[in-house]
């Protein structure tokens, strides 16, 4: 997906800026991912997180919340209003932040401690999964994390009447399949009763054990 392709100007243009009004920054959004993510980080302590995609920033805002004052957080986020929004957080603090997509992450190889997308493959055709996810895996020093949707089979869903923008599979194999340095630390499921926010998410957590 280049800066020109229609997935990215649905997510640039108007769908992108419905989509960050309806999904607003709360109180019980951050207590509960806050109790999500901790599943993910009980057992990992990076000092360094890139979030690929992040909106206006709600992710990161529970990671900061959890994580405390010294991890430092980075991101990158194509939408214009989006990233304005993001990047005048005060609770987030953000170390480096760029208005860029995911295609050319402006990062040093092995250079962030984890890399991760909430919500944002699922957005990716699939002939340009390649390219998205090698940068993801590029730019980590040592942990990748993969929240997404899951089918055990590929297959493109019709998404608030659009097509061509959602796009289901198993994530995790998908990475394991192209990215043989990696290694599956652990894995699990949000479910939407529990933590209606993430929708029934599925989540991958891996290791790279060699770098790019």
């Amino acid at each position: 997906m280049t800066k020109t392709s229609p997935q990215l100007k649905f997510w640039t243009g108007k769908f992108g800026e419905d989509y960050w009004k309806r999904n607003k920054i709360t109180t019980e959004k951050t207590e509960n991912g806050i109790k999500a993510y901790q599943r993910i980080f009980n057992n990992i302590k990076p000092k360094s997180i890139l979030e690929v995609g992040s909106n206006i920033g709600i992710q990161l805002t529970i990671l900061r919340k959890l994580l405390g004052p010294d991890i430092k957080l980075n991101s990158v986020e194509p939408n214009k209003t989006a990233f304005a929004k993001l990047i005048k957080n005060p609770q987030i603090k953000l170390a480096q932040a760029y208005n860029c997509d995911g295609y050319h992450l402006p990062f040093d190889n092995d250079s962030i401690d984890l890399v991760f997308t909430s919500g944002v493959l699922i957005h990716i055709p699939p002939q340009n999964l390649p390219d998205i996810t090698k940068e993801i895996v590029r730019v980590s020093k040592r942990y990748v994390l993969c929240i997404e949707f899951f089918s055990h089979e590929p297959e493109e869903k019709a998404y608030r009447g659009h097509r061509n923008v959602f796009f289901k599979r198993d994530f995790g194999a998908f990475y394991l399949d192209h990215f043989p340095m990696l290694k599956t630390i652990d894995y699990g499921f949000f479910w939407e009763r529990e933590f209606p926010q993430f929708m029934d998410y599925h989540w991958w957590l891996f290791e790279k054990t060699s770098k790019a």
